[in-house]
């Protein structure tokens, strides 16, 4: 991480709002985290699946200075996930309403924490300005997030001590602590959250109660079910294409799932990780990393 702290725009994010009474006890019944925990002072990461437990959407969830819930989700997918989660809404006193006034940064630097009075711990939120920051809740290695007035932002991240950079510099950090994000990683109706870290990147709160796709997430955790991992690789030659078959020997041994600048995430069967053999897809060669965070 630079010594320079560094706000990154992620335009690849999208917001919504989520108010009303019943926001959320609606909302907690269908995802993994437990939204309770989500306040002013604190962030979470969560997910929303299938009921068969299979991937959807992915989001951050802080309380705003209006009181309302504020949701960082994957801007191209926001209107399918504002969807899906109106059809749990049912008679719920809930108003789910997409957020185009805010926008996100990623805030990195050995110093970002410390210009936000933010403690190196996951998910400790304050408010900054009219909006919010928050350590990611993930990974503390990966800094910390801001939801601003769009308006306002650079302003307001200039004041705090924060040059701007490049979205490339955030893609590059998360890809080499091995951290999903989006669809380009999480492939939807297929990707499970046990193969994925969210067990280990605390987007799952067991204790909760009943989420959608339960069922399978914990057997998949109780019973040791998981038989691919995504794991960051170090990429040697042309970067291959996102969804380039990983071979070993001829066969297939994973899927490379999104990559910037020789490094990747890539899902991998479990028993082709501590192999000899080089790992190849197209004419590269992809070296396989255990992040320290992870527990397989």
């Amino acid at each position: 991480m630079s010594e320079q702290p560094t706000a990154v725009p992620l335009p690849s994010r999208a917001l919504m709002r989520l108010s009303g009474e019943d926001a959320r006890s609606f909302l907690n019944g269908v995802v993994t985290n437990d939204v309770h925990q989500a306040t002013a002072e604190q962030a979470i990461w969560s997910a929303f699946l299938t009921p068969q437990g299979k991937f959807l959407h992915e989001f951050f969830l802080v309380e705003g200075p209006d009181g309302a819930l504020w949701m960082d989700c994957e801007g191209a997918r926001r209107a399918h996930f504002k969807k899906r989660l109106a059809i749990y809404k049912l008679r719920a006193k809930a108003e789910i309403a997409e957020a185009d006034d805010l926008c996100v940064y990623a805030l990195l630097g050995v110093r970002a924490l410390g210009l936000l009075d933010l403690p190196a711990l996951e998910g400790y939120a304050r408010q900054l300005g009219d909006g919010a920051a928050f350590t990611d809740p993930r990974l503390g290695w990966l800094g910390a997030r801001a939801i601003l007035p769009r308006a306002t932002a650079e302003a307001t991240l200039r004041e705090a001590g924060f040059g701007l950079g490049e979205t490339a510099e955030f893609e590059r950090l998360r890809l080499t602590l091995g951290v999903p994000e989006g669809s380009g990683d999480l492939e939807p109706e297929k990707a499970t959250l046990i193969e994925s870290g969210f067990d280990e990147l605390r987007g799952i709160d067991w204790n909760k109660g009943c989420f959608l796709g339960q069922e399978l997430t914990a057997r998949m955790k109780y019973r040791g079910l998981a038989k691919k991992r995504l794991v960051p690789v170090e990429i040697a030659g042309p970067t291959p294409e996102a969804g380039a078959a990983i071979k070993r020997d001829g066969k297939t041994a994973g899927t490379l799932r999104s990559a910037v600048d020789g490094v990747g995430l890539a899902l991998i069967k479990l028993d082709q990780l501590d192999t000899a053999q080089p790992l190849t897809a197209g004419e590269a060669t992809l070296t396989p990393r255990k992040p320290d965070w992870v527990n397989f």
